[in-house]
């Protein structure tokens, strides 16, 4: 383990950590004895655990936090409900809010974005608001296409007819698992790391032959990765860590209005000082 004394100071701490559910054994003792029980208790041995002792011994100003949006209704609630007892124990005002990715690229993409000011810099609470603008006109799925795509990414026939067999088989049965058909004028599903095995929650039509998945490039774009942004890894690899990444241009929205309200309350701060 990285000793947190040892990461660089900084003034916001951007994270994410897996969806998982704390292990509370020691908890319900701690609290049958009347003792508090502390974020170490409630979160160790996870990666939000070590978000809070980064918190801990560097107290930004500010932190960034990117989740699943299910992370709210997870192991019933409980799995939020520590994360926020955690971050109020560390002494830091905090706001949510589930934003979708769609304001910005032609991705259905919706997850809960948490930030967080130290109130030992800046009060009690500190009027801070998701005020995020989509992009105008809104993208769809055509304009991060690409022009000359290898016959590589087109399904094979075994492929294909194995997918709509199984997506018969549950529409059958009731549920709406399957491929999913992006349409050109809309937006797509949710691009996952699974994308790799066989691309099917996102395919694009071709005429006359089988469908295709996207390509690494046109993954980067649902993602809003410039083209200047190099894919040095395997299509395997690149499928895996784009299903795994932010929208930047939504986390780079969020970011600034971090920084905004950084600037405006340390401006307030010096003048109060002054």
């Amino acid at each position: 383990t990285v000793p947190a004394e040892s990461v660089p100071d900084h003034d916001v701490l951007c994270a994410g950590f897996p969806c998982q559910p704390f292990s509370i054994a020691g908890v319900s003792k701690k609290n049958s004895m009347g003792r508090a029980t502390g974020f170490a208790d409630k979160t160790q041995g996870t990666l939000f655990f070590d978000v809070c002792r980064i918190l801990k011994a560097k107290r930004p100003k500010a932190f960034l936090l990117e989740n699943v949006k299910n992370l709210m209704s997870h192991d019933k609630g409980r799995t939020f409900q520590v994360i926020r007892e955690s971050l109020d124990e560390l002494d830091y005002d905090i706001h949510f809010q589930v934003l979708d990715g769609q304001m910005f690229v032609p991705q259905h993409r919706e997850r809960i974005i948490i930030v967080g000011f130290d109130r030992k810099r800046y009060g009690q609470h500190v009027d801070f608001e998701f005020d995020i603008k989509p992009v105008v006109p809104k993208p769809v799925v055509r304009d991060i296409l690409e022009q000359n795509v290898s016959d590589r990414y087109t399904l094979s026939d075994k492929l294909w007819t194995y997918l709509q067999n199984y997506a018969a088989k549950h529409k059958a049965a009731g549920n709406g698992f399957g491929y999913g058909m992006a349409s050109m004028d809309g937006v797509t599903r949710t691009l996952s790391a699974r994308y790799y095995k066989d691309g099917s929650e996102i395919l694009i039509a071709q005429p006359g032959r089988n469908p295709r998945r996207l390509t690494p490039r046109e993954c980067a774009r649902l993602q809003g990765f410039g083209d200047d942004f190099i894919i040095p890894v395997s299509d395997t690899q690149a499928y895996r860590q784009f299903g795994n990444s932010v929208v930047v241009p939504l986390i780079a929205a969020v970011a600034k209005l971090v920084i905004e309200k950084l600037m405006a309350l340390d401006a307030q701060t010096a003048s109060v000082s002054s």
